[in-house]
């Protein structure tokens, strides 16, 4: 009996736990409650990058067609189609807009009912001398926009004498409602450091309480209508303000924003999630630093989110007096009143929400994982599990229902993890094993791939880097991962091309892999293969990496077929390895070109220049520097890895001046690297116009210094070298032995049958004779490290162990020292030239340890073969006696010309 009783009570508690369970599962407005099923974090290598287009002009928002065709817009005007089985971009239509300041063709999205009516919605500033912005709406038929369909469902009045923030996005919910996000369309280049709030007499345009505090005003709002089928539309229900409009705009659903750039819209339970780019300003925080906040804001309900009042976590901005030059009261949160006399709308303001997220230039206390520097906060989308059943890119269960935010300038990404309330919990990194270039949009498809837009790094411009990219995520088996190699991209017709494809790699190692190539309309099989180019032209070369579960992997390269690139030769009698005092460095320039027949003299570029850190020669050779300029490294690399790049260039315009111009400017001017350093770290504006420069609070003076006096390199006219010279080694008597010299010379081609110039180089690089051991190229044997004594030297050398160093010239090379240390019975170190049993060129016999057991380190030098050309060095160290391990230790060796 107790028995039967114990089994009815359990089967009664499974039954209520199950339908709790049921309960909060399907009625928690979308935010899960119980513990998800996948707690770990999914492998990088389950990620698939794809570029599927690049070199795109200022992209702004895409939309993903039923078919995965992608549809996307740049901002002058152009509306481009990527087809998903041609892998090719088309421009479908061009808009007539208006492209000065942040204006343009900004916004995108396609009718939830698109298979249907194939209404596609745009938002754009209108071309012409009205400056107003509009929401219209065009049928898409096949690749092909009608722009006699257009209807226009809303038009925004603006302002553009100043610039900032248009905004711009559209999205709809899941309900059919349409939003689109605005701009405060406000003077953002002469606020003084606190916010645009200047309520003198004829600036109105420099007052943003006349346009996102403005209930009676569209701009710095995201707003909510719904798109009626004859055209027009119509107000949802739970709007911010009443229908009838009697209290403000009836399409408004938030306000006070200043520019809420890229936002989403939870498709379970309709929360509003935007980023809103933050001002510079001057304001100290309730954390001491400036209150320079971009945000990441969740609206669960209309509200008024602050600006220009306030900023963070609601925290006060004062009301700046532009006549008396004084800052003025702080608004109360709870009950905010806009009194200015540019207001058109009610004065009293609903209270002031306060962000989910916010973030400044320096690290942040709050939010320590999104970093420091310059910023652009944007929100992507929600991830939902079961919005992609059977979708096979879907994400893992591990971010079911995490929101995915990104900045632009930092370009990190970052899964956001909400409480059982739908507040923030958490956030983590995502995609962190890839690098994005200026990241400005990003959507699901419905096969679970994550579609991206990167406007790449100059701002109002066509970028190289700027691409349409697709990631794809598999759990069980991988995708390949194709990589095409080619010998020849560029060359003269006809051009035989060798193809490999064997770098591709497959993370399910067990996989086997099948290779086909289409060429030219042609599929050829092999994972390499050679193909002939008969005719110029530009061609696509795909290959398809298949492995035998039937997942495909895809590549795509280009060949340039009508212009081979320039042949440039540094002739030397010199040795081109190393370098010793009192030695001249002779050299002749010598250029071939096929199609240049006649070689112009004065464009082939010779620099030459001393480097005290002998490794900054990668550096220098793969950014192109000159050699003359080794001593501005660090700051120029400060440059490339601070948010910088993304106002200034080197010569194209951008948001800021160029480093060229900015160099130009300050030449020669006393204290000038003083007074920039300062302005690089606190920030500022007004010379070069009204926009503001970022603060970098964490750049130290130093740093700031270096990164200026590479700038104000940039306007030093360097020497010219002839093409034919000796030159004396003498720069680096007395600075060490880590130092390099780097002759460089490059030659850029005319360009030939629509093929475009191509680079060439040539350099030789000079290194000090005395190498340490333990920088060898390839070997096996330890490094061990003498902290105290500054020293790292080779250890654990056994009989037929070696150390390899790459091609080394050994021109006028008569003698090789070691600084070793016996430790044992010694042995012997055997000079060998490509191999370990190559030609033997010098032996050394390495004695045994002292009777009394002293470990001394000597100096022993042996002869060496006059040997020419360059050879793979290998050190080959072999035991003399029965002792076969520990035979001594090497420091380092020294090539002598003597």
């Amino acid at each position: 009996m107790k028995s039967n009783y114990l089994l009815v009570a359990a089967t009664f508690f499974i039954l209520v736990l199950s339908s709790w369970i049921w309960k909060n599962k399907h009625e928690n407005h979308g935010f899960q409650v119980l513990s998800k099923i996948d707690t770990t974090v999914p492998d990088s290598s389950r990620y698939t990058r794809i570029v599927l287009a690049e070199g795109l002009d200022e992209p702004m928002e895409m939309a993903v067609l039923p078919n995965l065709n992608i549809l996307f817009v740049e901002r002058k005007g152009a509306v481009k189609l990527y087809n998903s089985k041609t892998k090719s971009v088309k421009t479908i239509a061009n808009i007539n807009v208006f492209s000065g300041i942040e204006d343009g063709l900004l916004g995108l999205a396609l009718d939830p009912k698109f298979a249907e009516n194939h209404w596609v919605y745009l938002y754009f500033a209108v071309g012409g001398e009205e400056s107003k912005s509009r929401l219209a709406r065009y049928q898409l038929v096949g690749d092909k926009l009608i722009n006699k369909s257009e209807q226009v469902l809303l038009e925004i009045p603006t302002q553009r004498k100043y610039c900032c923030h248009s905004a711009g996005y559209l999205s709809f919910d899941s309900k059919g409602i349409l939003y689109l996000s605005t701009g405060d369309n406000t003077n953002a280049e002469e606020t003084e450091g606190y916010t645009p709030v200047d309520e003198r007499p004829g600036r109105g345009l420099a007052d943003d309480q006349a346009t996102s505090a403005n209930t009676n005003d569209l701009r710095g709002k995201i707003l909510r209508i719904i798109p009626k089928d004859g055209g027009g539309y119509s107000i949802p229900e739970g709007n911010l303000f009443p229908k009838d409009g009697s209290k403000g705009l009836p399409e408004i659903y938030t306000m006070g924003s200043r520019n809420p750039y890229r936002f989403s819209i939870d498709q379970k339970n309709g929360y509003v999630y935007w980023g809103d780019v933050g001002p510079d300003t001057k304001v100290e925080s309730e954390d001491g630093e400036y209150m320079s906040f971009d945000e990441i804001n969740q609206a669960k309900k209309p509200g008024f989110f602050g600006w220009p009042y306030f900023l963070g976590n609601n925290q006060a901005l004062p009301l700046y007096n532009y006549a008396t030059k004084q800052p003025g009261e702080k608004k109360d949160p709870t009950k905010p009143l806009n009194n200015s006399p540019n207001n058109t709308g009610e004065k009293e303001l609903p209270p002031a929400e306060p962000a989910m997220i916010w973030y400044g230039k320096m690290p942040s206390k709050h939010f320590p994982m999104v970093g420091s520097g310059g910023a652009t906060a944007a929100a992507g989308p929600i991830y939902y599990s079961d919005l992609f059943p059977n979708a096979p890119y879907k994400l893992s269960e591990y971010y079911n229902g995490k929101l995915f935010i990104y900045d632009w300038i930092r370009g990190w990404i970052m899964a956001v993890t909400f409480d059982e309330s739908g507040n923030y919990k958490q956030m983590e990194p995502f995609l962190k094993h890839l690098k994005f270039s200026a990241l400005v949009d990003m959507q699901f498809s419905k096969d679970g791939a994550i579609y991206m837009l990167e406007y790449g790094t100059n701002w109002f411009s066509k970028n190289t880097d700027a691409k349409l990219i697709r990631i794809e995520y598999q759990e069980g088996n991988r995708k390949p991962i194709a990589e095409i190699t080619v010998d020849k991209p560029y060359g003269a017709a006809p051009l035989l091309v060798n193809l490999s494809g064997n770098k591709s790699v497959d993370f399910d190692k067990e996989d086997k892999l099948d290779f086909s190539w289409m060429i030219a309309g042609k599929t050829i099989s092999g994972s390499e293969v050679k193909y002939s180019f008969e005719k110029p032209g530009i061609y696509n070369v795909e290959l398809n990496v298949k492995d035998d579960k039937g997942a495909v992997g895809t590549a795509i390269s280009k060949i340039h077929v009508g212009n081979t690139p320039p042949l440039v030769a540094i002739k030397s009698n010199s040795n081109r390895s190393f370098y010793w005092d009192g030695q001249l460095l002779d050299y002749q320039v010598v250029v071939k070109d096929v199609e240049d027949k006649v070689i112009d003299q004065n464009k082939v570029k010779v620099s030459f220049g001393y480097l005290p850190q002998g490794k900054d020669v990668a550096v220098i050779l793969a950014g192109n520097q000159d050699p003359g300029a080794y001593k501005y490294l660090k700051g120029s690399g400060m440059l490339a890895n601070l948010d910088c790049k993304a106002c200034h260039s080197m010569d194209k315009a951008s948001v800021g001046p160029t480093y060229k111009s900015i160099s130009v400017r300050y030449a020669g001017k006393k204290d000038v690297v003083k007074t920039l350093a300062k302005k690089v770290i606190e920030g500022g504006s007004g010379n070069w116009g009204e926009r503001a420069m970022s603060a970098h609070p964490a750049v130290s003076p130093d740093d700031a210094a270096e990164m200026v006096d590479y700038i104000l390199s940039l306007s030093r006219k360097s020497g010219k070298l002839p093409l034919k010279n000796s030159i004396p080694l003498k720069d680096h008597l007395g600075k060490g032995k880590e130092g390099s010299y780097l002759l460089n010379a490059s030659y850029r081609d005319k360009g030939a049958n629509g093929i475009e110039p191509l680079d060439s180089r040539a350099y030789i690089s000079l290194r000090n004779p005395y190498v340490q051991a333990e920088d060898f190229d390839k070997g096996n044997v330890r490094i061990a490290t003498i902290t105290t004594a500054f020293m790292a030297y080779t250890t654990g050398i056994a009989d037929h162990s070696y150390i390899k160093f790459n091609e080394i010239d050994l021109a006028g090379i008569k003698r090789v020292k070691y600084n070793v240390q016996v430790i044992g019975t010694g042995g012997n170190i055997e000079l060998r030239l490509d191999s370990m049993n190559g030609p033997l060129i010098s032996r050394l016999i390495v004695p045994a340890a002292a009777a009394d057991g002293k470990t001394d380190w000597k100096e022993l030098t042996a002869a060496i073969e006059v040997t020419k050309g360059n050879h793979d060095l290998y050190f080959v160290f072999t035991a003399s006696g029965d002792q076969k391990q520990d035979l001594f230790n090497l420091d380092w060796i020294y090539f002598s010309n003597k």
